[in-house]
């Protein structure tokens, strides 16, 4: 079941580079976001860890639920243009991509023992990464970067959790609190930017 949702978590982001409108992209951060959640659930469920599956729900809360709706909040308070056409044009995002994929794994494949887990769990994580850098570099618009970051916190998130077998709960806690903070800062740029 892990590996189907890892494959749905990569999958989900790689639809999310291709995207060309803001809802869309918020559509896919959730869907990312509950795979996410839903992989802590199952992981804490199999390593009889309460706290990845407290995690996996909060995760699923915040993430899948509170944060998309206040991100449509403020695009409709603030006016922003719901196209984000990408600066890359597809055709090399369609190369990018599984060169990307493919880069990674060869790049971590010496370290790859050393994780107790599926090593393509940890191969995926970290490729989420580097596709999450590839979609905040593709857009110039402020809050497609702010998504790209917020996708790469679920692939930071994704990568403690397979290789490690669950965070401590505190950083996982310190986590979300740095999330909700940069939403924060995210109003207040936004509303001096539109002034």
């Amino acid at each position: 079941m892990v590996n189907v949702l890892i494959g749905f978590f990569i999958a989900s982001l790689i639809t999310a580079l291709f995207t060309n409108r803001l809802f869309r992209l918020y559509f896919w951060y959730g869907i990312n976001s509950l795979i996410l959640g839903l992989i802590g659930i199952i992981l804490g469920s199999i390593y009889n860890l309460n706290e990845l599956v407290i995690m996996g729900v909060i995760t699923i809360i915040i993430k899948f639920l509170i944060i998309p709706i206040v991100l449509k909040k403020i695009t409709f308070k603030f006016k922003l243009p719901r196209d984000i056409t990408p600066t890359i044009k597809i055709q090399y995002l369609t190369l990018l991509t599984p060169i990307i994929l493919v880069f990674t794994y060869y790049l971590i494949t010496p370290v790859l023992k050393t994780f107790q887990t599926h090593p393509n769990y940890v191969a995926i994580s970290i490729s989420s990464l580097f596709l999450a850098l590839l979609l905040i570099m593709e857009h110039k618009k402020m809050i497609a970067k702010i998504i790209g970051f917020l996708f790469i916190e679920n692939a930071l998130f994704l990568l403690g959790t397979v290789s490690t077998e669950g965070m401590p709960f505190l950083i996982e806690l310190g986590i979300f609190f740095d999330l909700m903070m940069f939403i924060l800062i995210l109003n207040l740029l936004l509303k001096y930017q539109g002034e």
